[in-house]
């Protein structure tokens, strides 16, 4: 619980202070986070197995998603999109998407600890994939 407490306040900091955090990944950020919150509840009506998100996981899938977006972003401005689809482009997607899920395990322990009941790293990879598409390259 400490743990959620100290990325929610990370993450408040982080997307007031940085300068390419704007209102449009914010609402990138919710939009993701909300269609991850549906995607649960729907499972959980539908599996007898799958527990019900508690308000404790809705924040912690709110602090990955917000925290992905984020890292996205960074990698973006460093390296934007390319315009045309290509080899960069796949190379630019597993240096995104391969440390960014070592990353969503260790915030998976930090929030969650060995018991998870969500799969915060791949919510965390995916939304920092999703938020790397911020920046595109003008050739």
């Amino acid at each position: 619980m400490i743990w959620t407490i100290v990325f929610a306040l990370v993450l408040v900091m982080l997307y007031w202070l940085h300068p390419y955090l704007s209102a449009l990944v914010i609402r990138k950020a919710v939009g993701i986070a909300l269609f991850l919150e549906v995607f649960y509840v729907i499972g959980s009506l539908l599996s007898e197995s799958w527990p019900f998100p508690t308000p404790l996981a809705t924040i912690q899938i709110l602090i990955a998603v917000g925290l992905g977006v984020a890292l996205g972003v960074v990698f973006s401005r460093v390296w934007p999109l390319a315009k045309k689809p290509g080899f960069e482009r796949i190379v630019r997607t597993l240096l995104i998407f391969i440390p960014s899920l070592g990353l969503g395990i260790g915030l998976q322990m930090a929030l969650q600890g060995r018991q998870p009941t969500q799969a915060i790293y791949l919510i965390f990879a995916l939304s920092t994939w999703l938020g790397s598409g911020h920046f595109i390259r003008k050739d």
